[in-house]
């Protein structure tokens, strides 16, 4: 016979199994959540970054026009190329403030799937939005051009045709 038997000492080597049972799937969940939570973080830092760019552009501009164009595109040309999971991803150009001294907000929204994570209870995707305002330059003039540092008035043209 064998001394544990008789020493009252028993095997541990069963206990093992159980807890690598139990721990697996708690491991397991989170890890999920880690990936999920990095997942979204990610994507509200790229969707933050991308509306910064596009409300700074926006304020620079001359007409309200170019303001949203050049509002839209840089938020898009923010978030292009880098490793963000949009399904959809949608600018808004506010000029309604669009005026010396008045200010330029650019809100991007952005559906990041988390489909690829499937697990029950995380939904298969979520919307996250940023918005971000600049400020238009109270010192300057919106609809009659601007004068670079050369001195030179840059003509710009109205919605009605011509300069």
């Amino acid at each position: 016979m064998t001394g544990d038997r008789w020493s009252g000492r028993r095997s541990e080597g069963g206990s093992l199994v159980v807890e690598l049972v139990v721990l697996t799937p708690v491991l397991f969940v989170l890890a999920l959540c880690a990936l999920i939570f990095g997942r979204v973080t990610d994507a509200q830092q790229q969707v933050a970054a991308s509306a910064r760019a596009g409300a700074q552009a926006a304020a620079v501009m001359t007409t309200p026009g170019q303001a949203q164009w050049a509002g839209a595109a840089n938020a898009v040309i923010g978030g292009y190329g880098r490793v963000l999971t949009c399904a959809a991803f949608s600018v808004e150009t506010d000029v309604g403030n669009f005026r010396p001294g008045g200010t330029v907000t650019v809100t991007v929204s952005c559906k990041v799937g988390l489909s690829d994570l499937a697990f029950p209870g995380i939904p298969g995707s979520t919307t996250i939005t940023a918005s971000m305002t600049a400020p238009v330059d109270p010192y300057r003039s919106v609809t009659g051009g601007f004068r670079p540092a050369g001195g030179v008035a840059v003509p710009v043209s109205r919605s009605g045709g011509g300069t």
